[in-house]
C-alpha cells in the first residue's frame, strides 16, 4: 500500500498539487483523470521521486528495480533500438535476448536495429513500454501511455497492461486524457482539478453516478 499525506506541490507560489491523503492498495488499478494542467503528471512525478513536493510524505513505497515508470514523452537515444532497452538491462547476462523479446511483446521486432531517434512518437511510447517490461515489476507508473499512439497501438499497450496485471497482480497506477480508457483498464478512477481530488470511486459509480458539479462537468464532455 502506499499513502500520501498532506502532499504540497508549489512553484512560484502557485499550487499545483495539493493532495491531504491519498491511498493506493496493491493489486489494484488506478486511472487518474482530469484536464490538462490538473496535476496528473505532477502527481505521477512526486511518487516516482523526480520532483520533490514543498511538504508532505509518501509511506510504503520502495524505489527500486520493482518500480516501472513511463513518462507521457519517453527518450530514445540515436542509437538502435534493441540498444535502448538492453542498455537497462546490464545485470542481465542475457540482456539482448530478454531485449528483443520486450520488443517483440510491442510490435517493435522488426525494427530492433533502426536508430531510437528516427521513430514515430508512438513507436517511442512503445519502446518505452518494452524497457519498462522488459523485466518484473511490482508497480508500474505511467504518464499517458498511449497518448501518441494509434488505434492499433492502444490497443496492444492497453491488452499488454492488463496482461501484465493479470500474471502480477501488481499496483498499476496510470494518467489519461479518456475516460473510456480509464473504464477499461482501471478498477477505481481518481479525478483531479486544479490540483485537488475531486472525487473518487468504481469506473461504474464515478462515470454512472458522479457526486462532484466538477466532475459531472468534466465527464459532460466525453461519450463513454
Amino acid at each position: 500500500m502506499i499513502e500520501l499525506k498532506d502532499i504540497l506541490v508549489k512553484t512560484k507560489g502557485r499550487v499545483i498539487l495539493d493532495v491531504p491523503s491519498l491511498i493506493f492498495k496493491n493489486g489494484k488499478r488506478y486511472g487518474i483523470i482530469g484536464e490538462n494542467g490538473s496535476g496528473k503528471t505532477t502527481l505521477l512525478r512526486v511518487l516516482m521521486g523526480t520532483l520533490q513536493p514543498s511538504q508532505g510524505s509518501i509511506e510504503g513505497l520502495k524505489l527500486n528495480n520493482n518500480v516501472g515508470y513511463l513518462p507521457q514523452s519517453p527518450y530514445a537515444f540515436s542509437f538502435s533500438v534493441i540498444r535502448n532497452v538492453s542498455m537497462t538491462l546490464e545485470n542481465l547476462q542475457n540482456r539482448d535476448e530478454v531485449a528483443i523479446s520486450a520488443l517483440e511483446k510491442v510490435g517493435l521486432g522488426s525494427l530492433i536495429e533502426a536508430k531510437g531517434n528516427n521513430l514515430s512518437g508512438g513507436e517511442k511510447q512503445r519502446l518505452g513500454l518494452a524497457r519498462v517490461l522488459a523485466v518484473p515489476k511490482e508497480v508500474l507508473l505511467l504518464d499517458e501511455p498511449t497518448s501518441a499512439t494509434d488505434i492499433r497501438g492502444m490497443d496492444l499497450i492497453e491488452a499488454l497492461l492488463q496482461q501484465w496485471f493479470e500474471q502480477t497482480r501488481g499496483l498499476l497506477i496510470f494518467t489519461t486524457h479518456a475516460p473510456a480508457q480509464a473504464l477499461r483498464l482501471a478498477d477505481e478512477i481518481i479525478f483531479l482539478e486544479k490540483g485537488r481530488v475531486v472525487e473518487t470511486g468504481t469506473p461504474e459509480i464515478l462515470f454512472n453516478n458522479p457526486q462532484k458539479l466538477e466532475t459531472q462537468a468534466f465527464l459532460s464532455h466525453w461519450s463513454i
